[in-house]
């Protein structure tokens, strides 16, 4: 079985970088759709991190895990 997310990762005020993760993006999600949403999260300021707030976007990207049950207990 494969699992889809969408990894945003973010650089704060303190210099670190912080992501944000959302299982099962949409197939036809674009660079630029990620872009913005990633400015709005930015501007809205809705996040708080050890580092600081978030201050720029680092890096977006599709991530696909696979998993092969080898034991499931039935």
């Amino acid at each position: 079985m494969a699992e889809k997310r969408l990894v945003m990762t973010f650089a704060t005020e303190g210099g670190t970088r912080v992501s944000i993760s959302l299982n099962d993006p949409r197939e036809d999600l674009t660079a630029n759709e990620v872009e913005t949403a990633m400015d709005g999260i930015i501007a809205a300021n809705i996040f708080t991190t050890t580092g600081g707030n978030l201050v720029a976007k680092d890096s977006a990207q599709v991530v696909e895990t696979e998993t092969t049950v080898l034991y499931d207990g039935e």
